[in-house]
């Protein structure tokens, strides 16, 4: 899995900033390694002008074998905060697009439940 880090002139790259994304998004979304070919982080501060609650945005693309890219993005007043939440955002989505991969490989001739027969006394009406 590739982690490739985006930042735009907004952000100042601090050093240990590769290795908390890393070390971020690897942590969240490690068990789908092999489902995951590379990860783009783009990071950004909307109002890098105003020194107090930055809008900083952190948005997370996933690519992964043999499904359309999935890309979640998340706004807080720290980078930190922004990655964190983004993160997450990024587990659910995986979590989710492979769960259902499963559920249909583990059930592909899954019928529909029947539907309930009406009572006899509805019957007889």
């Amino acid at each position: 899995m590739q982690i490739n880090i985006n930042t735009d002139s907004t952000v100042e790259r601090q050093p240990g900033l590769n290795d908390h994304v890393k070390t971020v998004v690897e942590a969240a979304i490690s068990r789908f390694r092999d489902h995951i070919t590379r990860v783009e982080v783009h990071l950004s501060n909307n109002n890098s002008q105003k020194s107090a609650d930055g809008d900083n945005r952190c948005m997370l693309e996933v690519r992964m074998n043999n499904y359309q890219p999935i890309a979640v993005s998340d706004h807080a007043a720290t980078l930190h905060q922004a990655i964190a939440g983004a993160a997450e955002k990024m587990k659910r989505s995986v979590e989710n697009t492979l769960g259902r991969l499963a559920d249909t490989q583990r059930r592909p001739n899954a019928k529909p439940a029947p539907a309930a027969e009406p009572d006899a006394d509805e019957a007889n009406e």
